[in-house]
């Protein structure tokens, strides 16, 4: 990469010793215009190239070290001071993520408008919206969508628990999974462990490891959690020392329809990477939960419970003993532009044409990014609770529930258009209509998420943003009872089969389907070898 020599310059000030190496991102326009401006004369600020919103075509030119995918590469090779951001407003939506990025890597930012602009002229046209490459791209500001303030990250305590470790996360290739990667990776581990059963975001995540942290060892495991046999034998190969388990099912309406599978993958998966980590001498192991464990409604919050009593229920079990990994798990809400999640569906839909659809005008859901969740989950692992009575569950400070109509409007709007709901005065004001539709509730869904039992107090942690829960299993928990009843209906049990056993060890449970009965009686009430008989 081409980079300016500045090692002749003088040093004569404190300003240069404190803006040495400062990195100017921007279009290929306003960076070469800031760059020049800083070559005229003496402001106590040491440029050392520059890095574009996108690769030029051909050979990078004098200056420009590479695009903002390539930040935290350069930085963590040689860090930088100081990094100026100068975009246009017709790219703001790039402002959000690459603020959230240096935040992340603890990197001092200022922003400069484009010359241009300064000037007044220059002003973004909005340009129709389902002809616009962000649609396509989901290239809008999330942090603003949501109103949110997201939180930052203690990076001292995170890589006293990560930095020379060996890190796996399971489910690596999702949404959650893909992002703890990307930033634990930041933190110098000495292997990165990739696993994931689907062979296309395996491989997308691992080639996105290789090209922005080429130095790191990293090993890109095709593999299904839910094997515990190979898990242990993954795991007993590799000796991860920091384990993040992102893999799970979490679609409500299709785990309505699929219980065994939500049992099979959300408790035994679970089940398997948790033991493994166990036996192997893992020093962390953190699970990713969710605010549907709490008195759920769906299969899928019910086998996230279900999950995290498992979880505890080990830790409670490897009290005392030599090298106890020290478990956890991280309930949080909703994020915006996970896949199949709600930002990319009304995304297709605007490109469609419209009409966006929500589900109910009254449901509410806690929000935050993708890229501030993932932050906060591996913040929790830098909390140790290997000493602690029970395994510690953490509760993302998700701040204040928002209205997914309100979303859809806010949506629309920063997209150009006019959102109306169905049969909903219109007054056109100069830009174009977008209907929004409600379709209904759909099966499990609750209209109010919630993150801690009302009865549980929250407790602070050493970290903004996390929480955690004081409860604790009963003394009574019959753990190898709940595993014997659920592994009778973990491969395709008939459907009230296993809603019927999910119910019987998660009696929370509420809503969702209506239980089943068997000669007049409750199906649950049953025990598993005479469910299994009948």
């Amino acid at each position: 990469m081409n980079q300016p020599n500045t090692d002749s310059a003088p040093e004569s000030t404190a300003s240069d010793l404190l803006f040495r190496r400062v990195v100017v991102i921007g279009t290929p326009f306003s960076t070469r215009s800031i760059l020049a401006e800083f070559s005229s004369g003496d402001h106590g600020f040491r440029p050392v190239g520059s890095l574009l919103e996108m690769a030029p075509e051909g050979e990078l030119p004098s200056g420009v070290l590479g695009t903002f995918a390539d930040l935290a590469t350069l930085h963590a090779a040689n860090p930088f001071t100081l990094a100026i951001v100068s975009l246009p407003r017709s790219r703001d939506d790039l402002a959000g993520p690459i603020f959230a990025e240096l935040a992340l890597l603890g990197i001092p930012e200022r922003r400069i408008a484009p010359f241009a602009e300064q000037l007044g002229i220059g002003e973004p046209v909005r340009t129709k919206p389902a002809v616009r490459a962000s649609i396509a791209n989901g290239e809008i500001d999330m942090v603003d969508l949501i109103g949110r303030t997201p939180c930052a990250i203690d990076r001292d305590a995170v890589a006293a628990a990560i930095e020379g470790r060996r890190v796996m996360i399971t489910g690596a290739g999702g949404s959650i999974g893909s992002e703890i990667a990307r930033i634990a990776a930041t933190f110098r581990p000495s292997q990165l462990v990739l696993m994931e059963r689907s062979e296309n975001a395996l491989f997308e995540i691992d080639r996105q490891i290789a090209r922005r942290f080429p130095g790191l060892a990293r090993r890109a495991i095709l593999h299904d959690v839910t094997d515990a046999e190979q898990t242990l034998r993954m795991c007993v190969q590799v000796r991860p020392q920091v384990v993040f388990h992102s893999a799970a099912h979490k679609h409500v309406p299709l785990m309505e329809d699929h219980p065994s599978h939500a049992v099979q993958n959300n408790v035994f998966g679970t089940k398997s990477i948790a033991d493994a980590a166990q036996a192997v001498g893992a020093e962390r192991f953190v699970m990713i939960s969710s605010d549907k464990a709490v008195n759920p409604t769906s299969v899928m919050g019910a086998t996230k419970r279900l999950a995290e009593m498992y979880v505890q229920a080990l830790h409670r079990h490897s009290l005392g003993r030599t090298n106890a990994t020290s478990f956890s798990m991280v309930r949080f809400g909703n994020v915006l532009g996970s896949a199949c999640s709600v930002l990319p569906i009304w995304q297709a839909q605007l490109a469609e044409g419209g009409p966006l659809t929500v589900t109910d005008a009254r449901m509410t859901r806690f929000f935050m990014t993708i890229h501030e969740a993932a932050i906060l989950v591996i913040q929790s692992a830098a909390i140790d609770t290997r000493l602690a009575d029970a395994a510690s569950v953490y509760v993302l400070d998700m701040g204040e529930p928002v209205r997914i109509l309100d979303l859809a409007r806010r949506f629309a709007d920063v997209h150009g258009f006019d959102a109306v709901v169905e049969d909903e005065a219109f007054e056109p004001d100069g830009r174009p209509r977008m209907d929004i539709r409600l379709t209904g509730a759909r099966a499990g869904e609750k209209l109010f998420e919630e993150l801690a039992y009302a009865a549980e107090a929250l407790r602070e942690t050493p970290f903004a943003g996390i929480h955690a829960w004081a409860g604790t299993l009963p003394t009574d928990f019959d753990v190898h009872g709940m595993i014997a009843d659920l592994a009778s209906v973990r491969h395709h049990a008939p459907k009230d089969l296993a809603l019927a056993m999910i119910r019987l060890h998660c009696p929370e449970m509420t809503g969702g389907s209506p239980m089943p009965e068997i000669k007049g009686k409750p199906l649950a009430l049953e025990n598993a070898s005479a469910l299994a008989a009948a």
